[in-house]
């Protein structure tokens, strides 16, 4: 199988001293728990906005609209549909008596 390739570590570019430096020592610091904070809550403020209620003559009207764009939509695109059947059939149609006009005429010469 493939195996990935892991990038090698660069090497240190720039002066690299051949003296060697004086180490430094590191003292262990005391850590001392604290207490925890509880994060805060933003305050939100109570929407302003009014609450819509649906009754029943609302969901009646609602599903009524949405049928009637439903059929509308439908229908102008049947009606599309239809228009680019009828501009096809015409055009071939206009084909057919080119074509026989065109072959008539060359048969009485």
């Amino acid at each position: 199988m493939l195996r990935p390739k892991y990038p090698t570590m660069p090497q240190p570019t720039g002066l690299v001293s051949s003296t060697p430096q004086t180490p430094t020592v590191i003292q262990p610091a005391t850590v001392t728990p604290g207490t925890p904070v509880p994060p805060s809550t933003p305050n939100v403020p109570a929407s302003t906005r009014p609450v819509v209620q649906l009754t029943p003559g609302t969901v009646i009207a609602l599903v009524g609209g949405g049928t009637a764009v439903v059929l509308v939509v439908g229908a102008v695109l049947v009606s599309m549909l239809l228009a680019v059947a009828v501009t096809g059939i015409s055009v071939a149609v206009c084909a057919v008596v080119l074509r026989s006009l065109l072959a008539s005429g060359t048969k009485r010469r």
